[in-house]
């Protein structure tokens, strides 16, 4: 038997017949729990007939043991992407909207295709950095609940990015974050000069990243869950005791533990009860 969430803090009557059908309903602070043992097409089964968030929780994952979640930054804890807004206020951000979502579903190698984006910016003044954090970056639906709720647990929360550390170092001071780690912006004389400053944190960065904090924390990969939505997060995602796909890219659902699609952030918290 194994233990399937049903990330939704009441159910319809649709819902509550349906769950009822394949074992008994355990509600549990803001979700509900079936203990039962289906396959994966009545999983998708279930997920489609009720339009709902539903995940198995991998046998060998034990939430009460968790001590970090390390998450993704860009359409992960934040809903947008910053380098296609950055982009935008050079009036190119279809050119380098396109690139972005071709690395994040997997067909483009990351760091070569950052090195493209990046270039492309060279001239622009850095305070169009500010205006970009100030009137366009929101997060993502639950975060600020996620956050709490980990703190509540004294669990770790460390945010790694494909990104910019412009943006993650304002992100960890505003939310009181325990880590982060993104990739430099080069610039001279108030303007950007089209280039990245160290190595690109990249995938494999992302997957490094984790296990130096597991050895920082003195706990295992199996206490760490991981979130994320591109393909640059897989290597990262792999490396977790609970691999979360957060309104991802196809892939990355694919081979993730669990995934969300329709509920907030917060909803990661329902693998912790």
């Amino acid at each position: 038997m194994a233990t399937l969430i049903i990330h939704s803090p009441t159910l319809n009557d649709a819902q509550h017949t349906l769950f009822k059908s394949i074992g008994e309903l355990q509600a549990c602070n803001n979700h509900f729990r079936i203990e039962c043992d289906i396959d994966a097409e009545k999983l998708f089964e279930l997920r489609h007939e009720s339009e709902l968030d539903i995940n198995f929780l991998p046998a060998a994952f034990q939430g009460s043991e968790v001590k970090l979640l390390i998450s993704d930054m860009d359409s992960t804890l934040i809903a947008i992407e910053c380098i296609d807004e950055i982009a935008d206020f050079m009036n190119i951000k279809p050119e380098v909207s396109a690139i972005t979502e071709a690395a994040m579903r997997g067909e483009l190698d990351f760091e070569g295709s950052l090195t493209q984006r990046v270039a492309l910016l060279k001239g622009l003044e850095t305070s169009t950095l500010q205006q970009v954090y100030d009137e366009r970056l929101k997060l993502n639906p639950g975060a600020e609940t996620l956050i709490n709720g980990l703190k509540a647990k004294q669990i770790k929360f460390a945010l790694v990015s494909g990104g910019f550390t412009f943006f993650t170092d304002r992100l960890k001071e505003r939310l009181e974050l325990d880590y982060a780690r993104a990739n430099v912006l080069a610039q001279a004389d108030g303007k950007l000069n089209g280039e990245v400053e160290g190595g690109i944190i990249g995938a494999q960065a992302k997957a490094d990243f984790l296990h130096e904090l597991c050895a920082e924390l003195g706990i295992e990969p199996n206490q760490v869950i991981a979130a994320g939505d591109g393909a640059n997060d897989l290597l990262m995602m792999k490396e977790a005791g609970l691999s979360v796909a957060y309104h991802a890219k196809p892939a990355v659902q694919r081979q993730a533990s669990c995934a969300l699609n329709h509920r907030g952030l917060d909803a990661i918290l329902d693998f912790l009860a």
